[in-house]
């Protein structure tokens, strides 16, 4: 059957690719985006499988009407893809408190207002996919990113905790987690970077290097991305988490690793804080 989408962020980037995939795939769609002169291209190629919407993620009442309009469009709504987003690459003493809420705003509000909308529908109809598009930043942090870290880290957390009460009236949820992609999103991160101050050179300074000489050369290609988001919506069975790409598997394997190993350095003091004589087996619920 075919399936109804709303996918935010579509203008361009992995949410372009994603909404050229749906469509490919003969599934009808809300393509959103804060402006859609980019989109109707996708309009004179699809025709009425495609709907365009111009949207504030930020914006919860503008997120409920971006699902009822896909309700009322095509009759129900089966896949939400929450893809919008942007990263600022700066030390964080250098962001701006209005810059840091924007980034938050959009990585991580944006997430839960478009989730919030949606839920209602798909309770009802006892099925429905959410796939939110986060980061191997989900995962690991950088320096330079930090808001861009906190919202990452935040969505991914949102996702399991509420894939666990949704499931048992078949609603799926998952954080699919991307490395580097060739797509305008480096490029713009680093757009808007300060003049940094020199303290902040061998940490933010050696970042930006990285990225300006990876930036072009990423190894993840948003076709191929976006078409493990199409059949992650035919799947009944998802984990909570998806890493992409080659590079992000790596970095979360290295990151797993040093977490491990600074585990087992502060054992002992993490342990000794318990209460004399505690005995975890009898903690209501846990597995050992």
């Amino acid at each position: 059957m075919n399936k109804v989408w709303l996918v935010t962020g579509s203008g361009r980037g992995l949410g372009r690719s994603i909404a050229e995939a749906i469509l490919d795939h003969g599934d009808r769609l809300v393509a959103t985006a804060r402006n859609t002169a980019s989109l109707t291209t996708l309009q004179e190629k699809y025709g009425d499988r495609v709907k365009l919407l111009e949207l504030d993620v930020t914006d919860q009442t503008a997120a409920d009407a971006s699902v009822q309009l896909a309700v009322e469009t095509f009759g129900r709504l089966d896949v939400l893809v929450n893809n919008a987003g942007f990263s600022h690459v700066a030390p964080f003493e250098q962001v701006t408190q209005e810059r840091f809420k924007s980034i938050v705003d959009t990585n991580f509000y944006g997430v839960v207002n478009l989730t919030r909308a949606a839920l209602p529908v798909m309770r009802q109809q006892r099925s429905g996919h959410i796939i939110n598009i986060t980061s191997i930043a989900a995962r690991t942090a950088s320096p330079g990113q930090a808001a861009y870290n906190a919202a990452k880290f935040a969505a991914s957390g949102f996702t399991e905790s509420v894939a666990g009460e949704v499931a048992p009236f078949g609603v799926k949820m998952i954080s699919v987690e991307p490395g580097g992609m060739r797509t305008e999103c480096s490029e713009l991160a680093m757009s808007q970077t300060p003049d940094l101050i020199a303290d902040y050179e061998p940490s933010v300074g050696f970042m930006l290097k990285m990225l300006e000489s990876y930036n072009g050369h990423e190894i993840g290609d948003p076709a191929k991305i976006a078409k493990v988001i199409v059949d992650l919506s035919r799947r009944e069975e998802l984990p909570a988490h998806l890493v992409i790409g080659s590079d992000a598997l790596y970095g979360l394997e290295m990151g797993l690793k040093s977490q491990a190993e600074a585990t087992a350095e502060w054992e002992a003091v993490s342990r000794s804080t318990d209460f004399e004589g505690s005995d975890l087996s009898k903690l209501a619920g846990l597995q050992l």
